[in-house]
């Protein structure tokens, strides 16, 4: 099996990712770390995780973690990534790797440096949904696509909260804006030339609480909206001339909805629908990346991937700016 290490008890590693990599067929949690011990230790009787660290570095010198997963606040995720493939282990961090796409550079030279596994933790990129979607575009299902239509917003003023605080990386773009550009960019295998926005701040917070965009991929465009203030919605329609794909629940099954990928006619007389029930995909998503860290054949989110959709979000808060487009 698989040894994983968790760095922090993160939110999202207690709810979700830690859960699934214990139901993994190749994988289980053998460590956790905390700078407040105690609650390392309350995590690891839940889960019944063996190993316990008071600091992260302790953890990445353990004998008993073959890779770690990373889900500290956003300003923190490159330094630890490279410490963590620099301490010889591998890396599925949190999305997003990095908050500018140059400093992706350098986690790509430690990755390389050692061999190691490095890969951000775009869990919708392993669900069974998106591989549908990018087959039903492939194969002709809509037509010629002519446009994708994204949509992911929460309501978060929560001044405790790092998605809330911007010397930890929050902000709205880095958290959900990369949701709607990495389906699109998966499903399509297209990838955007020019952008134009328009990004709303926090006068407390200091974060993009709304940011509203316009992406052209050449032959089709993608314009999405999301919030961190607005009510609960997520949804993802690619709209071709001979009809359309709706994702129901797109990123985050069962709180926005059931998993469903509806085709309808150009008429829309008629329709078929696609159900995904028992999809896992953080359990998928860490399967793939302990086959690839064992030199079994897997598909992995790389790092070449979180360059090209940081490049994107870099132009969005660039044409913020201005009036016009904006070259990715």
């Amino acid at each position: 099996m698989f040894r994983w290490g968790v760095l922090s008890t993160a939110k999202i590693g207690r709810e979700q990712v830690i859960p699934q990599i214990q139901d993994a067929e190749n994988g289980v949690v053998t460590a956790i770390a905390s700078r407040d011990e105690a609650k390392a230790q309350a995590l690891a009787a839940r889960f019944g995780i063996p190993h316990t660290f008071s600091s992260y570095d302790a953890l990445l010198a353990s004998p008993d973690v073959d890779g770690v997963y990373i889900p500290l606040p956003t300003s923190d995720h490159v330094d630890w990534a490279i410490r963590a493939a620099d301490a010889g282990k591998h890396v599925l961090v949190e999305k997003p790797l990095a908050l500018d796409s140059k400093d992706i550079a350098r986690v790509i030279e430690a990755r390389d440096r050692n061999n190691v596994v490095v890969s951000e933790a775009f869990m919708v990129t392993y669900h069974p949904q998106w591989h549908k979607v990018r087959d039903l575009i492939a194969e002709g299902a809509i037509g010629r696509l002519r446009h994708v239509q994204g949509v992911f917003c929460y309501h978060n003023v929560d001044p405790d909260n790092m998605r809330n605080k911007p010397e930890l990386g929050g902000g709205g773009l880095p958290d959900i804006g990369v949701y709607p550009t990495v389906t699109t960019r998966f499903a399509t295998g297209s990838e955007p030339q020019r952008v134009q926005a328009m990004v709303e701040r926090d006068p407390n917070f200091g974060t993009d609480i709304y940011a509203s965009a316009k992406a052209d991929f050449g032959n089709f465009e993608l314009t999405f909206y999301v919030s961190t203030q607005m009510a609960l919605r997520q949804s993802m329609v690619f709209h071709g001339d001979k009809g359309f794909i709706e994702v129901n629940a797109p990123f985050n099954t069962p709180d926005y909805g059931d998993t469903r990928v509806t085709v309808f006619s150009a008429d829309h007389n008629s329709a078929s629908v696609h159900r995904f029930p028992r999809a896992r995909q953080y359990r998928l998503q860490a399967e793939a990346i302990a086959r690839a860290a064992r030199g079994e054949e897997a598909t992995i989110f790389t790092l070449d991937d979180s360059v090209k959709n940081q490049k994107l979000i870099d132009a969005i808060y660039r044409a913020a700016t201005h009036d016009g487009w904006e070259t990715v």
